[in-house]
Protein backbone atom coordinates (compact mmCIF):
# COMPACT_ATOMS: atom_id res chain seq x y z
CA UNK A 1 0.00 0.00 0.00
CA UNK A 2 1.22 3.66 -1.31
CA UNK A 3 1.39 6.44 1.78
CA UNK A 4 -0.75 8.14 -0.14
CA UNK A 5 -3.21 5.31 -0.41
CA UNK A 6 -2.63 4.74 3.77
CA UNK A 7 -3.45 7.89 4.15
CA UNK A 8 -6.83 8.35 2.45
CA UNK A 9 -7.78 4.98 4.03
CA UNK A 10 -7.09 6.60 7.43
CA UNK A 11 -8.81 9.65 7.09
CA UNK A 12 -12.06 7.55 5.27
CA UNK A 13 -12.50 5.07 8.10
CA UNK A 14 -12.20 8.39 10.15
CA UNK A 15 -14.87 10.42 8.86
CA UNK A 16 -17.21 7.75 8.48
CA UNK A 17 -16.19 6.66 12.48
CA UNK A 18 -18.22 10.17 12.83
CA UNK A 19 -21.52 9.32 10.84
CA UNK A 20 -22.17 7.03 7.57
CA UNK A 21 -22.52 9.15 4.24
CA UNK A 22 -22.60 8.95 0.57
CA UNK A 23 -19.27 9.39 -1.89
CA UNK A 24 -20.52 12.50 -2.68
CA UNK A 25 -20.42 13.96 0.96
CA UNK A 26 -17.30 11.98 2.06
CA UNK A 27 -15.27 13.52 -0.58
CA UNK A 28 -16.90 17.22 0.13
CA UNK A 29 -15.50 16.49 3.71
CA UNK A 30 -12.13 15.02 2.74
CA UNK A 31 -11.62 18.22 0.71
CA UNK A 32 -13.38 20.93 3.27
CA UNK A 33 -11.83 19.13 6.97
CA UNK A 34 -8.50 17.58 5.63
CA UNK A 35 -7.40 20.23 2.51
CA UNK A 36 -4.51 18.31 1.73
CA UNK A 37 -7.28 15.59 0.15
CA UNK A 38 -8.28 18.77 -2.51
CA UNK A 39 -6.26 16.98 -5.37
CA UNK A 40 -8.17 13.62 -5.13
CA UNK A 41 -10.56 12.59 -7.10
CA UNK A 42 -13.41 10.26 -7.30
CA UNK A 43 -11.25 8.25 -9.14
CA UNK A 44 -8.97 7.60 -5.95
CA UNK A 45 -12.16 7.32 -3.48
CA UNK A 46 -14.30 5.02 -4.71
CA UNK A 47 -11.77 2.21 -5.46
CA UNK A 48 -10.25 3.00 -1.60
CA UNK A 49 -14.04 2.60 -0.30
CA UNK A 50 -14.66 -0.49 -2.69
CA UNK A 51 -11.02 -1.95 -0.75
CA UNK A 52 -11.98 -1.37 2.53
CA UNK A 53 -15.83 -2.87 1.76
CA UNK A 54 -13.72 -5.82 0.59
CA UNK A 55 -11.66 -6.24 4.04
CA UNK A 56 -15.21 -6.30 5.99
CA UNK A 57 -14.39 -2.44 7.67
CA UNK A 58 -17.46 -0.89 5.55
CA UNK A 59 -20.97 -1.72 4.07
CA UNK A 60 -22.89 -0.50 1.59
CA UNK A 61 -26.62 0.30 2.09
CA UNK A 62 -29.03 2.37 0.45
CA UNK A 63 -29.81 6.35 0.73
CA UNK A 64 -32.32 7.56 2.47
CA UNK A 65 -33.87 8.45 -1.43
CA UNK A 66 -34.33 4.51 -2.07
CA UNK A 67 -37.14 4.40 0.62
CA UNK A 68 -39.51 5.94 -1.94
CA UNK A 69 -38.75 4.61 -5.23
CA UNK A 70 -41.51 6.25 -6.83
CA UNK A 71 -39.46 9.25 -6.14
CA UNK A 72 -36.19 8.26 -7.09
CA UNK A 73 -37.81 7.05 -10.36
CA UNK A 74 -39.68 10.71 -11.11
CA UNK A 75 -36.17 12.70 -9.94
CA UNK A 76 -34.74 10.39 -12.92
CA UNK A 77 -31.30 10.21 -10.47
CA UNK A 78 -30.23 6.96 -9.00
CA UNK A 79 -30.11 6.18 -5.20
CA UNK A 80 -27.21 6.87 -3.58
CA UNK A 81 -25.18 4.55 -1.30
CA UNK A 82 -24.48 5.50 2.03
CA UNK A 83 -21.35 3.89 3.70
CA UNK A 84 -20.87 3.05 7.01
CA UNK A 85 -18.41 1.71 9.28
CA UNK A 86 -18.79 -2.28 10.34
CA UNK A 87 -17.62 -2.73 14.69
CA UNK A 88 -14.38 -4.25 12.41
CA UNK A 89 -13.96 -0.72 10.49
CA UNK A 90 -14.02 0.61 14.12
CA UNK A 91 -11.58 -1.79 16.07
CA UNK A 92 -9.18 -1.05 12.71
CA UNK A 93 -8.85 2.49 12.78
CA UNK A 94 -8.66 2.37 16.79
CA UNK A 95 -5.94 0.37 16.01
CA UNK A 96 -4.75 2.90 14.12
CA UNK A 97 -4.88 5.61 16.11
CA UNK A 98 -3.10 4.26 18.70
CA UNK A 99 -0.30 3.79 16.21
CA UNK A 100 2.79 6.59 16.90
CA UNK A 101 5.47 5.32 15.11
CA UNK A 102 7.84 7.30 12.63
CA UNK A 103 5.17 7.35 9.75
CA UNK A 104 2.14 8.58 12.03
CA UNK A 105 5.33 11.77 12.10
CA UNK A 106 6.08 12.22 8.35
CA UNK A 107 4.73 14.94 6.25
CA UNK A 108 2.02 13.00 4.46
CA UNK A 109 0.18 11.27 7.40
CA UNK A 110 0.74 13.95 9.99
CA UNK A 111 -1.84 16.75 9.53
CA UNK A 112 -4.66 13.80 8.98
CA UNK A 113 -3.29 12.34 12.33
CA UNK A 114 -4.08 15.62 13.78
CA UNK A 115 -7.08 16.29 12.45
CA UNK A 116 -8.40 13.33 14.15
CA UNK A 117 -6.57 14.30 17.68
CA UNK A 118 -9.69 14.72 19.23
CA UNK A 119 -10.33 10.76 19.11
CA UNK A 120 -6.53 9.99 19.96
CA UNK A 121 -5.53 8.98 23.36
CA UNK A 122 -2.97 11.58 25.21
CA UNK A 123 -0.24 10.15 25.13
CA UNK A 124 -0.77 8.44 21.67
CA UNK A 125 -0.87 12.66 21.26
CA UNK A 126 2.18 13.64 23.16
CA UNK A 127 4.47 10.81 20.73
CA UNK A 128 3.28 11.76 17.83
CA UNK A 129 3.80 15.63 18.38
CA UNK A 130 7.43 14.63 19.96
CA UNK A 131 8.18 12.68 16.94
CA UNK A 132 7.11 15.30 14.51
CA UNK A 133 9.31 17.77 16.52
CA UNK A 134 12.08 15.56 16.35
CA UNK A 135 11.90 15.23 12.39
CA UNK A 136 11.44 18.62 11.73
CA UNK A 137 14.35 19.67 13.92
CA UNK A 138 16.66 17.27 12.49
CA UNK A 139 15.36 18.72 8.87
CA UNK A 140 15.92 22.49 9.95
CA UNK A 141 19.57 21.46 11.22
CA UNK A 142 20.17 20.01 7.37
CA UNK A 143 18.86 22.68 5.85
CA UNK A 144 21.21 24.86 8.13
CA UNK A 145 24.47 22.85 7.46
CA UNK A 146 23.13 22.97 3.79
CA UNK A 147 22.81 26.84 3.48
CA UNK A 148 26.07 27.27 5.63
CA UNK A 149 27.86 25.14 2.42
CA UNK A 150 26.08 26.65 -0.50
CA UNK A 151 25.40 30.44 0.52
CA UNK A 152 28.10 31.74 -1.47
CA UNK A 153 26.82 30.09 -4.98
CA UNK A 154 23.19 31.26 -4.01
CA UNK A 155 21.55 34.07 -6.14
CA UNK A 156 19.35 36.47 -3.95
CA UNK A 157 16.18 34.79 -5.10
CA UNK A 158 16.92 31.48 -4.46
CA UNK A 159 18.81 32.50 -1.25
CA UNK A 160 15.75 34.20 -0.12
CA UNK A 161 13.23 30.84 -0.81
CA UNK A 162 15.96 29.19 1.48
CA UNK A 163 15.46 31.38 4.35
CA UNK A 164 11.76 31.39 3.46
CA UNK A 165 11.72 26.99 3.77
CA UNK A 166 13.50 27.62 7.25
CA UNK A 167 11.23 30.09 8.10
CA UNK A 168 8.50 27.63 7.97
CA UNK A 169 9.94 24.66 9.38
CA UNK A 170 10.52 26.90 12.50
CA UNK A 171 7.14 28.11 12.46
CA UNK A 172 6.25 24.58 12.81
CA UNK A 173 8.67 23.50 15.14
CA UNK A 174 7.56 26.67 17.70
CA UNK A 175 3.40 25.83 17.20
CA UNK A 176 4.59 22.01 17.99
CA UNK A 177 6.36 23.06 21.07
CA UNK A 178 3.19 25.21 22.18
CA UNK A 179 0.97 21.98 21.81
CA UNK A 180 3.54 20.23 23.56
CA UNK A 181 3.17 22.17 26.84
CA UNK A 182 -0.58 22.37 26.11
CA UNK A 183 -1.02 19.00 26.47
CA UNK A 184 1.52 18.72 29.61
CA UNK A 185 -0.19 21.19 31.43
CA UNK A 186 -3.58 19.48 30.82
CA UNK A 187 -2.28 16.06 31.83
CA UNK A 188 -0.32 17.57 35.24
CA UNK A 189 -3.84 19.42 35.80
CA UNK A 190 -5.86 15.96 35.36
CA UNK A 191 -3.11 13.95 37.67
CA UNK A 192 -3.15 16.75 40.32
CA UNK A 193 -0.45 16.60 43.38
CA UNK A 194 0.94 12.39 44.25
CA UNK A 195 -1.13 11.40 47.12
CA UNK A 196 1.90 10.20 48.76
CA UNK A 197 3.29 13.95 48.77
CA UNK A 198 0.73 14.71 51.42
CA UNK A 199 0.89 11.81 53.58
CA UNK A 200 4.75 13.01 54.67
Amino acid sequence: MSKRSGVLEFAVLGLLRESPMHGYELRKRLNTSLGMFRAFSYGSLYPCLKTLVGRGWLVEEPGPEAQDPLAGALSGRRAKIVYRLTAEGKEHFEELLAHSGPDAWEDEHFGVRFAFFGQTEREVRMRVLEGRRSRLEERLDRMRASLARTRERLDDYTLELQRHGMESVEREVRWLNELIETERASRDRRSGPDPSDTAK
